[in-house]
């Protein structure tokens, strides 16, 4: 399937890849259907583009990239929308933002994707241990280096 976005162009994406969100986004409801697009073979951040909408895409990173010790609580009426019995088999994306010169995550938003069926959905959690600006890494001359915690 070719799909046509904003930022790349034209692009190929395998139909058996696309991800599914029954509930769409929080803010993009009936946007449901994303690709994956690795922009290179290192990285640690992918585009997560919208099929509905050329000008929709996030960057998204696994979070525990950089807060290892991340967990998601996700209720089991949660998993069942997704088509899992146990929060184990799923995959754990956050949105990233540019603020000012950090990139962030937003770990109070996750979206869980079942890797079997890539079917998904956005929680909003209310653990207040999370922020919707968790500070990854900062931006040094086009340079990313994670932020530091210091005491």
């Amino acid at each position: 399937m070719q799909i046509q976005t904003t930022r790349f162009g034209m692009v190929e994406i395998d139909d058996q890849r696309i991800m599914y969100f029954p509930k769409g986004m929080v803010g993009f409801p009936n946007c449901q259907k994303y690709a994956l697009i690795q922009t290179n073979d290192e990285g640690v951040f992918f585009w997560m583009q919208s099929i509905d909408r050329p000008e929709l895409a996030f960057v998204v990173c696994d979070p525990r990239t950089f807060v290892p010790d991340y967990r998601v609580p996700v209720k089991l009426d949660e998993l069942e929308l997704i088509g899992l019995q146990s929060s184990e088999d799923a995959q754990v994306l956050v949105i990233v933002n540019k603020v000012d010169d950090v990139l962030t995550g937003n770990l109070q938003g996750p979206l869980v994707i079942n890797a079997q069926n890539l079917t998904g959905n956005q929680l909003v959690l209310s653990d207040k241990r999370y922020t919707t600006r968790h500070p990854f890494m900062q931006m040094n001359n086009q340079r990313a280096v994670p932020v530091s915690k210091t005491a």
